[in-house]
């Protein structure tokens, strides 16, 4: 197979940066006024103004990279720490010894499980809204998809399908449908049939999607779009080892961090710094019930975290193309533009016109509770003026967030967990462009419906 000529993920990033500070000297600079909400800057309506502000220096893009990495430093040391953590379990062969259980409990029928972990994912994020937590899953899954015959991308699908569409079509989440429903003045979870149907209708296209591929991949490893990526490091097949005692006690404890961090984001509103000492706190304890050394325990969590270093730097490189919207003053020009297009459009394609302006906003804020907070003032009162309905804009926005989070190169855990899984960002593309064409239909279907 020929060398793909698609540009690698730092590549590709690095040259958004670039274009974003090129579009600086063309756009002009401008901002809405914002007001304090529950601890964050929410846009005012109507109050957008041009400012004045300085020229980025011509080199500013390459400044702007290490501030990008150290605004990114939560999500950056937390996949060090995964790593890390990831290193030292698999060092006590509790990981291997779980891959060889389930490989001969569903070896004849993984489909089985693709559905039903993606459909895992998939409640995890529309109700509590877990994403970030998801990345330790990822070289567990890819080792054992690789077991399974099947390959990288099965495994990166059966998480990022199951959390875009978890999140595109949340019931419950409330990082993204509390914020824009309180922010639009709804009741909090209104219109929750309607999302719950809809994650029903998108899981099973998914879900499909998915299947369809892992099937021709068992049939004909050819037909992989990563069959000439080198995974012999890192996601070596398990070792068929026995499922004793300890190792018995290594997975509990795995699957209790996890609990009393769901807990934890529920009860007292955890993030990603709980998260990484959960995950410290883990491998101690998973050392211990080992019976590794103090020394090799540190020497294995030193192996896992380096060997996401490719990860980490994609994701600092994607935090700075923000990094260089805010300097220049152009990212409130760029949303004012765009929505100033929905203006006078009937119910119908103003609603639709709501996803197409959600998901470029998508890409210049990849945060879901951000774009909520800079997006929803000004789509709330639009959507009376159209008649499209304060729920259809809601729903706009959570499709527009949730959905393109599968896609968005801006999107730093995307881009990580692409990196961490080894695949490349182009031979993503290939694979869930046609899903979420097929997923856009359902919410553009979906949209004209409750618009009218």
């Amino acid at each position: 197979m020929k060398t793909s000529r698609f540009p690698d993920a730092l590549v590709l990033i690095f040259g958004m940066i670039v274009a974003a500070q090129l579009l600086s000297y063309v756009l002009p600079a401008g901002e809405f006024d914002r007001i304090a909400v529950n601890g964050r800057q929410q846009v005012v309506a109507g109050t957008y103004h041009e400012v004045e502000a300085e020229a980025l220096q011509p080199l500013a893009f390459l400044t702007a990279i290490p501030r990008g990495m150290a605004e990114a430093a939560d999500i950056i040391l937390f996949v060090f720490i995964v790593g890390g953590a990831i290193g030292v379990i698999r060092a006590t062969g509790a990981i291997d010894a779980m891959l060889s259980a389930a490989i001969r409990r569903v070896g004849g029928s993984p489909g089985v499980l693709i559905a039903g972990t993606m459909t895992l994912f998939a409640v995890g994020s529309s109700t509590i809204g877990m994403a970030e937590e998801y990345m330790p899953f990822v070289p567990v899954l890819v080792g054992m998809c690789l077991a399974l015959g099947l390959d990288a991308i099965v495994a990166l699908g059966v998480i990022y399908i199951g959390a875009g569409i978890g999140y595109g079509c949340a019931a419950l989440n409330p990082f993204t449908v509390v914020i824009a429903q309180r922010i639009a003045e709804l009741p909090i979870y209104s219109g929750q049939m309607i999302r719950w149907s809809l994650l029903v209708v998108c899981l099973a296209i998914g879900a499909h999607h998915l299947l369809r591929y892992a099937k021709r991949v068992a049939a004909d490893p050819e037909m992989s779009l990563v069959r000439d990526v080198d995974f012999s490091s890192g996601f070596e097949r398990p070792a068929d080892a026995p499922l004793d005692g300890r190792r018995t006690a290594i997975l509990g404890a795995f699957a209790l961090a996890i609990v009393i961090f769901v807990y934890g984001v529920a009860k007292w509103e955890w993030y990603l710094t709980e998260l990484g000492a959960v995950f410290l706190g883990l491998s101690i304890v998973a050392a211990a019930l080992g019976g590794i050394s103090p020394n090799r325990a540190a020497r294995e969590f030193g192996d896992g975290a380096a060997q996401l270093t490719s990860a980490a730097l994609v994701i600092g490189f994607a935090r700075t193309i923000e990094v260089i919207l805010d300097d220049a003053s152009i990212k409130d020009t760029v949303i004012n533009g765009v929505a100033g297009l929905l203006d006078g459009l009937p119910s119908g394609l103003a609603a639709v016109g709501m996803l197409g302006v959600q998901s470029v906003f998508n890409f210049l804020i990849p945060s879901g509770s951000g774009q909520a907070y800079v997006t929803m003032p000004i789509m709330a009162p639009l959507a009376d003026l159209t008649g499209v309905g304060r729920e259809a804009a809601v729903l706009a926005y959570q499709f527009g967030d949730g959905f393109t989070n599968m896609i968005v190169p801006t999107n730093a855990l995307l881009m990580g967990m692409l990196a961490l899984g080894k695949v490349p960002y182009g031979r993503w593309v290939r694979f869930v462009g046609p899903l979420l064409v097929k997923i856009y239909l359902v919410a553009i279907v979906a949209l004209v419906w409750v618009a009218h």
